[in-house]
């Protein structure tokens, strides 16, 4: 007890007899004294407590692309992190899609309104570093020793420029084969081994075309003419894929390229192959309906195609087809990363690790692979029993790991960065069009194609310098 609270002496000495010699009724008034001071104390340390239990946490606004069942599993993953921790709350917000996304982080590059966390998919890499508003992931990596080594290299290497590592891998797929296993067999086709090359596969879509039935067909996406090339080891662009300096001029026209569209074409003019168009949801409702027996697409549609087939017939999985002899090369890494923009608080860019890490832990990789058929990019995540069930559940994505495994980092395989890659894409589809409605030759299409995308090129490096 203070005895300091008392008034005088004479309290003091008061207080001390009653303490020795009085009854148990003045033992009670001592003792209900210092409950009451114990409280007020008590109730000091409770507003103190309180007071830091008010200390609001970081705000992480994260822009993101994901719709659908992804924007679903994206808010689980979301809530699951601002449950774990105090420190950080993210607030997840749908931009549209990733050229929408990146539109309005343009229009807000310098405002409040602008994220602290930004989804960009990976052809707005070198646009990203380009703005200088940006905070390499490297930085936080660097600080605090982060071991990144369970880490999927070959998706890394998308996002490392000049030895760095720019963003996170989030979202990752490749293209592969897709072909309808029950089809195969009923042309005489091994359904166990599906064609590895250019020339196997036209072989096989002449044996596949049938009354109902066309061999092939793959959609008008520039994706599959770099996923193609990058196969054979052949770049895309100049000076590296534009990674070892900035690259000036398109390789769209080199005798790779030229090669691939004939291939593509002679099938359509054999009646093996079947041109749907750009959308590649037409092509996957023409597989899954049975009107053809192949198709390109990526691996993150895999459940989807499995699932839509289920019943009708079993589809099989190979790798993306290279011509014959062709060099080592292998896919690039398509999908997207995640950006820490620079014009944000240190609390709100350590903020925004924070969650990154979350994102990259193996437990919580494993649930978005399973729940949305994009790559882990860890390799740990594939020791998750919830992985090891999926892919009991579909052995053809198997196909993709090994894909993705088996392929060689070079600057092909690293893939093509330039600031224009959207027009780029746009042009290149362009030219497969041209080609497929014999408005052009390959050469021709893509000679055009090539200086076109060249020009823009040459523009865009005036901008940035």
């Amino acid at each position: 007890m203070n005895l300091r609270k008392v008034g005088s002496k004479t309290n003091v000495l008061m207080m001390l007899f009653c303490i020795l010699f009085l009854t148990s009724a003045c033992g009670s008034t001592v003792s209900n004294n210092a409950t009451a001071e114990t409280a007020v104390a008590t109730s000091s340390s409770e507003e103190k407590t309180e007071t830091v239990k008010k200390t609001e946490p970081v705000k992480v606004v994260w822009w993101h692309s994901m719709s659908g069942g992804l924007g679903e599993a994206v808010d689980k993953l979301v809530a699951d992190f601002n449950s774990s921790q105090e420190n950080v709350q993210v607030e997840a917000v749908f931009q549209g899609t990733y050229d929408e996304s990146l539109n309005k982080l343009k229009a807000a590059m310098d405002s409040d309104s602008s994220p602290a966390l930004m989804q960009v998919y990976e052809i707005g890499s070198r646009f990203m570093i380009d703005t200088d508003a940006v905070t390499p992931v490297q930085t936080f990596i660097d600080q605090e020793k982060y071991d990144i080594s369970s880490l999927e290299a070959n998706i890394l290497g998308y996002y490392t420029f000049d030895n760095q590592l720019y963003s996170m891998p989030f979202n990752t797929s490749n293209p592969i084969l897709y072909y309808n296993k029950d089809a195969f067999k009923a042309a005489g086709l091994d359904p166990e081994n599906p064609p590895k090359t250019y020339e196997e596969l036209a072989v096989a879509a002449k044996a596949l075309t049938s009354e109902g039935q066309t061999g092939a067909s793959f959609a008008i996406y520039g994706w599959f003419i770099e996923q193609l090339l990058a196969n054979q080891g052949v770049e895309f662009i100049n000076n590296g894929n534009g990674r070892t300096t900035p690259a000036t001029s398109s390789l769209l026209n080199s005798e790779a390229s030229v090669a691939t569209l004939t291939w593509w074409k002679q099938m359509l003019d054999d009646k093996s192959m079947m041109n749907l168009g750009r959308k590649t949801d037409d092509t996957k409702k023409a597989f899954a309906a049975g009107q053809i027996a192949m198709t390109l697409d990526s691996t993150a549609s895999l459940r989807g195609i499995v699932s839509s087939a289920d019943g009708k017939f079993e589809v099989g999985t190979g790798f993306l087809p290279k011509p014959e002899g062709s060099s080592d090369g292998g896919v690039v890494v398509g999908g997207a990363s995640l950006w820490i923009m620079n014009n944000k608080s240190q609390e709100e860019q350590q903020g925004a690790w924070e969650f990154i890490k979350f994102l990259a832990e193996p437990a919580t990789q494993a649930y978005w692979h399973v729940n949305t058929g994009y790559f882990p990019i860890t390799q740990k995540a594939y020791d998750e029993q919830i992985v090891k069930d999926n892919l009991t559940a579909y052995p053809q994505f198997q196909t993709a790991i090994d894909q993705l495994h088996q392929t060689k980092l070079n600057l092909a395989t690293q893939g093509a960065v330039m600031g224009v890659f959207p027009e780029a894409r746009q042009l290149t589809e362009t030219a497969i069009e041209e080609v497929l409605n014999d408005s052009k030759s390959p050469q021709e299409a893509l000679d055009d194609a090539a200086k076109a995308i060249s020009s823009k090129i040459e523009e865009y490096n005036l901008t940035v310098k």
